[in-house]
């Protein structure tokens, strides 16, 4: 009996309604992770120049590296939390409270507020969404895993562009805290979505553990990946972060700094 339940989880469907569902929920619970990290230029460039107006663009940038930072480094826990539990411990967990940190960023005044609100629980909610995502498509997909895979990244170019529009467009006439508030609406609708559609397939494995093991590390290829990883992620969020302060040190107007963001 466990041998033949061994076997069928062995086979991995690689397409059907069912794995397809989850990659669509998969792209709904990348959008507001992937789409607000894509988004950290115009909301760096905002907050610097409007909201926290004065002060050091080396204090400001403290908001932004922390959110990244807890988006990376929490996956490293959110993996065995994830192979042990059900994911929806970790999607509804993410999707509250990437919502509760875009409401407390949009009544931010203080440093601290948006560090808090953005930084530290923004990046760990976002952790807790995207993770996730990555893993359970590997739970149905083996063949077409890169095909799904990046279906399923094609929301974080999507969210990349939805959102710096919607702050570009509504904040001169709702305000920056109501465009950050429509974005969490939007976060909330798509996070409860993957919340119903992503489910795993294989059975829980708590005898893994539930916390971090470093020993794949010793394996030198895979070692040397994960710095590889880590240096192209690094570089990358240079111009993610910066683009639309440059431009704007360079004398562009307004609007074409924003969409600087977009067009990235």
């Amino acid at each position: 009996m466990h041998e033949g339940s061994k076997q069928q989880s062995d086979k991995y469907p690689d397409g059907g309604t069912s794995a397809w569902l989850v990659v669509l929920g998969a792209w709904c619970a990348m959008v507001p992770c992937m789409g607000l990290l894509n988004s950290l230029a115009i909301l760096q460039a905002q907050v610097t120049k409007k909201e926290l107006h004065g002060m050091r663009k080396s204090t400001t940038g403290w908001i932004f590296s922390t959110h990244a930072f807890f988006l990376y480094f929490c996956g490293a826990q959110v993996g065995p939390i994830f192979d042990a539990y059900d994911v929806k411990y970790l999607v509804i967990p993410g999707t509250v409270g990437m919502v509760v940190s875009l409401v407390s960023l949009s009544f931010s005044n203080e440093f601290y507020q948006f560090l808090l609100s953005f930084g530290v629980l923004g990046g760990i909610s976002a952790s807790l969404l995207f993770n996730p995502r990555v893993a359970v498509i590997g739970h149905w997909f083996r063949m077409r895993r890169a095909l799904a895979t990046g279906v399923a990244c094609t929301a974080g170019g999507l969210g990349g562009i939805a959102f710096p529009l919607i702050i570009l467009y509504l904040a001169p006439t709702l305000g920056f805290a109501w465009s950050i508030r429509i974005i969490a609406l939007v976060c909330g609708m798509l996070g409860t979505a993957a919340c119903f559609l992503l489910r795993q397939r294989l059975p829980p494995n708590v005898a893994l553990g539930r916390s971090i093991d470093l020993k794949a590390l010793r394996d030198l290829k895979f070692a040397a990946t994960t710095l590889g990883v880590f240096l192209v992620e690094f570089a990358v969020f240079i111009p993610y972060t910066y683009i639309c302060s440059y431009a704007f040190y360079s004398k562009f107007g307004f609007e074409e700094a924003y969409r600087l963001n977009v067009f990235l």
